[in-house]
């Protein structure tokens, strides 16, 4: 199964999370999914993961590009999963696709929205149902991740 990973933003926003855990991914030798709710919200990351670093930016590309299969992160609004992925990160309060094929889900979402946090907690709900392993983290007022569940 696959290990299902939901992380609550309290103290910072996507943009400001995302990227880390992205980097994270790639040092373990992931490729990485990033589906968002809207195409205007993806562009929005598209742009931002090329300059959230003054020093560095994050190699990725967006499913209307390219050659999206070559692309160690693939932005995207749908279910494809192009560049072979270990790793999906859902946010926005995306529709998760078949996980079997991913070694880890990540569900991001805001805690001062009232729609993705419900979202999440349907997905919370579905994604025990199907037997996969689920744990909860939120972020402390130091924005490091604690896990509650």
């Amino acid at each position: 199964m696959t290990e299902v990973l939901f992380y609550h933003l309290t103290e910072s926003t996507l943009e400001e999370a995302l990227p880390a855990l992205l980097e994270k991914s790639l040092e373990r030798g992931w490729r990485a999914v990033v589906q968002l709710g809207t195409p205007e919200r993806r562009d929005s990351l598209d742009q931002h993961l090329w300059t959230y670093r003054d020093d560095s930016f994050l190699a990725h590309g967006s499913e209307h590009d390219n050659f999206p299969e070559r692309q160690p992160v693939l932005l995207t609004t749908g279910p494809i999963n192009p560049n072979a992925a270990q790793i999906r990160f859902l946010a926005d309060g995306a529709e998760p696709p078949d996980l079997a094929p991913y070694a880890r889900a990540v569900f991001m979402f805001d805690g001062h929205d009232a729609f993705q946090l419900q979202r999440a907690r349907e997905h919370w709900k579905l994604m025990k149902a199907a037997g996969h392993q689920v744990t909860y983290w939120q972020q402390g007022p130091d924005r490091r991740w604690e896990k509650k569940a």
